[in-house]
């Protein structure tokens, strides 16, 4: 159930969605006041992941900015590398990808207004705790949006 009220504008919440196949169960969201271009920006460039992604140390990838079927590796705070690639794409909305060959974390922007946006984080259920990094990444994106990250 989605919380209504002008807190959604300054917090990450956790959305239980269901268990269709179609959809994850759980979603972070976290409205941001920064155009879609921008947020989807920070989404897609892959040397601004360890910016804002708390599991994220480091990136290997050809890619500067992802596009379906980028495959590169990420180091995770643990040190461990793992092999990622992106299997699903929509431009300038939404993409998922796999890590270490496991359907992980699919990420979504909705507009609001023309200087707003939604960033959804969709969480497989198996992965539910990994909600609160996700929490996390998406107050860390809307923070280096406010301080002026341009396209």
């Amino acid at each position: 159930q989605r919380r209504p009220g002008p807190d959604r504008l300054s917090r990450a919440t956790i959305v239980i969605v269901g268990t269709g196949r179609a959809k994850m169960p759980l979603e972070v969201e976290h409205v941001i006041n920064a155009p879609l271009p921008v947020v989807w920006d920070q989404l897609t460039r892959v040397s601004q992941w360890p910016r804002w992604g708390p599991s994220v140390i480091e990136v290997e990838c050809a890619d500067e900015h992802i596009q379906l079927g980028t495959i590169g590796r990420v180091r995770t705070v643990f040190g461990l590398w793992l092999a990622f690639e992106v299997d699903a794409m929509e431009p300038g909305r939404s993409w998922h990808w796999r890590v270490a060959n496991v359907s992980a974390t699919g990420h979504r922007v909705e507009p609001v207004t023309p200087g707003s946006c939604r960033l959804v984080f969709e969480i497989p259920f198996w992965a539910a705790p990994y909600g609160w990094v996700c929490r996390r990444a998406a107050r860390r994106i809307a923070q280096i949006c406010a301080n002026g990250m341009q396209v």
